[in-house]
């Protein structure tokens, strides 16, 4: 899978997708992910991006121009299966959404800034609107890190296990059920015998008992 990631701050994605499983997955050859400086695409003095709004108000726009810019120029080399706008009004990141975008080939994330991008831009080139919670940040890119590990974990040979990932929360609309390992006893703070049984139909069973007790106490919309 190739991601490419338009931004004006790309110093804000290198940690996020430089150590970890976000790095595995690239070291391995799984994963590319290419962030391009929105600045580069500027063609005013100083790589000026924004401006202000039509129509007066708080707040600068992130401007047309540069953004087509970077948008044509990405597609004359590769072919997006979508791209994908961080915005705060985007519909909700959820898992079936990441598993649904990991079996994509291509994604091109833009990520928002200022007030926003001039609209029209949303609407003649963005496929896809992404928030990742009903919350404002500074700017698009922390979304498209989480969105990216979102997805680049999911991709066959990234996680030791692959079988790890289907047992994850929101998988089967349930949150994960909690889990233990050593020691057996810590002050007397005991792990359930279930887990120490070795019969792996009554763990399977515990698991999912308690799966569903913790959603209806934490999550009950999911049910």
């Amino acid at each position: 899978m190739r991601i490419d990631i338009i931004t004006v701050l790309p110093e804000l994605l290198e940690s996020p997708l430089s150590h970890s499983i976000m790095k595995r997955a690239q070291a391995k050859g799984l994963l590319e992910v290419h962030v391009h400086p929105l600045r580069a695409y500027s063609n005013l003095k100083h790589g000026q991006v924004d401006d202000y709004q039509f129509g007066g108000g708080a707040g600068m726009v992130m401007m047309l121009e540069p953004i087509v810019n970077a948008i044509e120029s990405l597609q004359a080399k590769v072919q997006y299966d979508e791209i994908i706008y961080l915005t705060p009004d985007g519909e909700t990141l959820n898992q079936p959404m990441a598993n649904q975008l990991s079996m994509k080939g291509n994604l091109l994330m833009l990520c928002g800034h200022y007030k926003g991008i001039d609209q029209r831009i949303r609407d003649h080139f963005i496929t896809r609107e992404i928030s990742i919670g009903d919350y404002v940040l500074s700017g698009g890119e922390l979304g498209a890190a989480v969105l990216v590990d979102a997805i680049g974990r999911l991709l066959p040979g990234v996680l030791n296990d692959e079988t790890s990932a289907l047992f994850d929360s929101f998988q089967d609309n349930l949150l994960a059920p909690p889990v233990y390992t050593r020691p057996v006893d810590f002050r007397g703070w005991k792990v359930p015998d279930v887990l120490l049984s070795g019969d792996h139909k009554k763990i399977d069973e515990w698991r999912h008992q308690q799966a569903l007790e913790r959603t209806q106490a934490r999550r009950p919309d999911l049910l």
